[in-house]
């Protein structure tokens, strides 16, 4: 990775995923995990401080970006959680077939190159009945936003280190075999460009 995407951009996203709106987002999902969780693109470690330690058995936290994880180990949290990093790619998981309780994703799905892929992936890994929460910013209902959102899209891509304004998260999460349990979208307070937000609980099919 470059230095701006190392030394720069972790303190960008931080910034920009710390907001109230996105923080009440992720209060909304994460302290549903239980068991044994892997979160996808831990990022800052915006999560640490939503998760339930009474519930949760380990959090394997994958984030690709070292610059990223420096933050992350620095982020509040309940002491007692049980907390490893990884930094694989989440379109290859380390982990056997069916041994994961809960997937928490929020804010990386519009970023992860090969997202069919990685979806794929991580509905191998859960365990039937196991749960996918997710919370993440996508494609607008309205056609004038999502006319300006796809117009905008290459440029933003480049400059927010690979994210995408204009994926559609319900359908994604469908297209790779996950039934939605319960799907909301709004819009949360923001530039409409950037703030229609989709989340909810996705199980195996």
């Amino acid at each position: 990775m470059s230095i701006y995407e190392e030394r720069v951009l972790p303190y960008l996203v931080n910034l920009a995923c710390s907001s109230k709106p996105a923080s009440k987002q992720r209060q909304k999902i994460v302290p549903y995990a239980e068991g044994v969780v892997l979160e996808i693109g831990v990022g800052t470690g915006l999560n640490f401080p939503f998760y339930d330690s009474q519930k949760v058995i380990k959090i394997w936290a994958l984030e690709p970006s070292e610059g990223m994880q420096v933050l992350a180990k620095k982020a509040p949290r309940d002491s007692q959680l049980n907390i490893e990093f990884i930094t694989t790619p989440s379109e290859e998981l380390p982990f056997e077939e069916a041994s994961i309780d809960t997937i928490v994703v929020t804010y990386v799905l519009c970023t992860i190159p090969d997202v069919e892929l990685a979806l794929q992936q991580m509905l191998k890994v859960l365990k039937p009945g196991g749960k996918l929460l997710f919370s993440e910013h996508g494609s607008a209902p309205d056609e004038p936003v999502k006319f300006l959102q796809n117009i905008v899209n290459p440029v933003w891509r480049k400059l927010a280190g690979g994210c995408n304004l204009n994926r559609n998260i319900p359908i994604l999460l469908q297209e790779a075999g996950f039934i939605l349990k319960q799907d909301e979208r709004m819009y949360i307070p923001g530039y409409r460009l950037f703030s229609y937000n989709y989340w909810g609980v996705a199980v195996k099919n």
